[in-house]
């Protein structure tokens, strides 16, 4: 594969050299983005295409990677290059999910363009049909468990009472969790009993599945005294939020009396206006996080026999966005080159090169150094010519960008 693409560089500049033209490094003007595909049961035919374009002369010819391993279209094979474009065709959900990257190549060499990932959305049906009555005492709490049928993509859920269109509605006494998907009743009265079903809905495929009926029956054995409240919904001790997306802390407690939910943070710093707290539903939600909305949270139920608490922390991360970056040089053999790459990112972004798409070698320790995003390069040579790449990346992204390098 290597040697292909060396022949057809070598091809693409003699016939530049032949034709006169002037010669141009290829240069991104379309690169992937990110997918999530819906995908209905059955269905296993719909088409996805990830868009590739750079300008350059000569004209850059492509190839693309999934995981890190070249894509090889072949006649009937579901992948084919129309352009740049990448099409495939006959989706299917364990092989073609992952991290996609085009490269564009001519004779001054290749360029990576960012990552774009396919994710493909989907929710099979639930596999049992009915579930064993719920017993439980009058004035006892209680949790129904929706148990999410496999899928993938964002999912909602709502809980039917009795038969369609009665819902649940929440309050103070009944909580639905979106994170879960369970039904909380934090004390059960006589007019509960009844049949629940969850309803459980794919944003992205905009489809609903129906679980099982559960049965909620009351025993005949007395009534529940009261209790302390007992917390059956928190968050994580952390929760990473990212910069300028919306976090939603969900906490709601079972007893008798029903138990009040009120949140703080530790710090005790005041909730700014944008922080919505929904005391009925035990939610509070921070649109547009920033780094001054991290710290711990802390949420209390309370009632007459006692309280209890729950505690997490939201720490704040953003992906690497480039502050400094290398801008295309020419330098005489022999001369040193100092590249300097710097990102902003929570944590601190790591740095690595490329060279036409490849790992920088930087085997010959004594000649070529990359230190924490500044390459240098020194006694340079015609071997040293070529396209480079800085990637900035933490674990919630990386950035890449371009710079070439002539030796005359």
């Amino acid at each position: 594969m290597e040697l292909l693409w060396k022949l057809l560089l070598l091809l693409s500049l003699v016939e530049c050299m032949a034709g006169n033209g002037v010669l141009l490094r290829p240069v991104f003007t379309k690169q992937p983005g990110s997918v999530v595909f819906p995908l209905q049961p059955g269905e296993n035919r719909r088409e996805v295409v990830f868009s590739c374009e750079a300008q350059g002369h000569p004209t850059p010819f492509y190839r693309w990677k999934l995981n890190d391993s070249f894509i090889m279209p072949r006649l009937g094979s579901r992948y084919s290059l129309m352009g740049g474009n990448l099409h495939i065709s006959q989706l299917n959900k364990e092989e073609d999910i992952g991290i996609y990257q085009c490269l564009a190549s001519n004779s001054f060499g290749t360029i990576v363009s960012r990552e774009a990932s396919l994710h493909i959305a989907y929710m099979e049906n639930f596999k049992t049909q009915r579930r064993s009555p719920v017993r439980v005492r009058e004035g006892q709490g209680v949790v129904l468990l929706c148990g999410p049928p496999p899928h993938s993509g964002e999912l909602t859920f709502t809980w039917i009472f009795n038969e369609y269109p009665s819902f649940v509605i929440q309050d103070t006494r009944r909580f639905v969790s979106q994170k879960t998907g369970n039904l909380y009743i934090a004390k059960v009265e006589p007019s509960d009993v009844g049949n629940y079903t969850c309803v459980v809905t794919n944003t992205v495929t905009k489809s609903s599945v129906q679980g099982p009926l559960t049965p909620l029956v009351l025993r005949v054995d007395g009534v529940m005294g009261e209790y302390e409240p007992k917390i059956e919904v928190q968050f994580p001790e952390v929760v990473p939020v990212a910069k300028s997306s919306t976090v939603k802390l969900e906490c709601f407690a079972l007893g008798n009396p029903v138990p009040t939910i009120s949140w703080r943070r530790q710090d005790g710093a005041s909730f700014g206006r944008k922080v919505d707290i929904n005391k009925a539903s035990g939610v509070l939600e921070i649109p547009y996080f920033q780094l001054e909305d991290a710290g711990i949270y802390e949420c209390v139920a309370e009632n007459t026999r006692g309280r209890n608490s729950a505690k997490g922390k939201l720490s704040f991360y953003a992906a690497p966005h480039l502050t400094e970056k290398p801008q295309d040089v020419q330098k005489t053999i022999d001369d040193m080159l100092v590249w300097e790459c710097k990102a902003s990112a929570k944590p601190k972004p790591s740095y690595r090169w490329l060279k036409n798409g490849e790992p920088l070698d930087s085997m010959e320790h004594d000649r070529v150094q990359a230190n924490n995003g500044v390459l240098t390069i020194s006694s340079l040579n015609l071997a040293d010519i070529g396209m480079y790449q800085c990637v900035a990346e933490n674990k919630h992204g990386r950035i890449f960008t371009n710079a070439e390098l002539r030796v005359v």
